[in-house]
C-alpha cells in the first residue's frame, strides 16, 4: 500500500483545532477517544491521509501524516527547549546534511537531537552528551516514541563534557550549556579543519564570555543572531499580526569556524 494511505501501526496526527491535536498509533479494531467523541481506526485504514472523519458526537476531525514538528510538540520536556524557528537556522548554518558527523553537548529533551539525526541520515551520526541522568533517559524515550528509526543514527552518552569529547574529526559541534566557553577548547580538538561550532546562548553575559573564548581559541567567521517569530491572524479583511502569539527572545545563536590562525 502506498505511503499516502493510512495503514495499521502508522502514527497519525488527529486535529480538531490549533490547540487540540493528538498523535496516535493506528490500531486495527480499536477506537480513538477524546473529548470530541470517538471513531473507529478501521474507518480510516486504507484511506488517504488528509481525510476528515466524524466522531460519534458529530464532530469533524482531520487526519494527517505527522511531520517532525508535530512530534516535537508532543515531547516530554524537563528543560529549556530550542524552538522550531531556531532549529531550521541551526541546520542551514551548521552545514548539516546526509553524512555529517556531529557532537551535541546538552541533549535536553532530545528535540534538536532528533532534528539533527533526521538530516544526517543515512550515513551520518549524532553523538549527544548529557550529564543529567533524568534528561538523558527522557530524551532517549522521546526519540524512541517517534518510531522513525532515528536512534540508529544517534549515540547517547551520559557523561560530563568538561572531561572532553571522545570523538575526533567531526564536522560540527553544537553546545547548549550553561558555561560553553569552558568547553570550546575541547570542541576545537574534536572538529575537523574548517569545522563549524554552533552554540545556543540564553543571555548577553554568556554571549560575551563565549565570544571571548572563541577568539582566544582562534575561531573565525564568528557571528551571533537572534530570531523573532510573529504569527499572522488570517481572516478575510482582517489580516494582521497575532500580537498575543509572539515568540520573542528564546536565545542567541552563535556560529564560528575552526582555523589554526587568528584573523587579527
Amino acid at each position: 500500500m502506498s505511503e499516502d494511505y493510512i495503514k495499521n501501526d502508522d502514527r497519525v496526527l488527529i486535529v480538531f483545532d490549533n490547540r487540540r491535536r493528538w498523535i496516535r498509533k493506528v490500531e486495527e479494531n480499536k477506537k480513538f477517544h477524546c473529548n470530541k467523541g470517538f471513531f473507529e481506526f478501521n474507518d480510516i485504514i486504507g484511506k488517504p491521509y488528509g481525510l476528515s472523519i466524524i466522531t460519534n458526537k458529530g464532530i469533524k476531525l482531520f487526519i494527517y501524516k505527522p511531520i517532525l514538528t508535530d512530534y516535537l510538540h508532543h515531547f516530554e520536556f524537563k528543560s529549556q527547549i530550542i524552538y522550531p524557528k531556531d532549529l531550521g537556522y541551526i541546520i542551514l548554518n551548521s552545514g548539516i546534511k546526509p553524512g555529517t558527523r556531529i557532537i551535541e553537548a546538552g541533549t535536553g529533551s532530545g528535540a534538536l537531537t532528533s532534528v539533527l539525526a533526521m538530516y544526517v541520515q543515512p550515513s551520518g551520526h549524532v553523538f549527544t552528551y548529557e550529564v543529567r541522568e533524568q534528561a538523558h533517559n527522557i530524551a532517549k524515550k522521546n526519540i524512541e516514541k517517534l518510531g522513525l528509526g532515528l536512534s540508529d543514527h544517534i549515540t547517547f552518552k551520559l557523561a560530563d563534557v568538561k572531561q572532553g569529547f571522545e570523538e575526533k574529526n567531526v564536522d560540527c559541534v553544537f553546545l547548549d550549556l550553561a558555561d560553553p566557553w569552558e568547553i570550546i577548547p575541547y570542541a576545537k580538538e574534536s572538529l575537523k579543519p574548517s569545522g563549524i561550532i554552533t552554540l545556543f546562548i540564553p543571555t548577553t553575559n554568556q554571549l560575551e564570555k563565549t565570544y571571548t573564548s572563541l577568539k582566544a581559541n582562534n575561531f573565525t567567521e564568528i557571528k551571533a543572531i537572534e530570531l523573532l517569530e510573529r504569527e499572522m491572524q488570517l481572516k478575510e479583511n482582517a489580516i494582521r499580526p497575532k500580537t498575543w502569539q509572539y515568540v520573542a527572545h528564546t536565545g542567541y545563536l552563535m556560529f564560528a569556524r575552526k582555523t589554526e590562525f587568528s584573523d587579527d
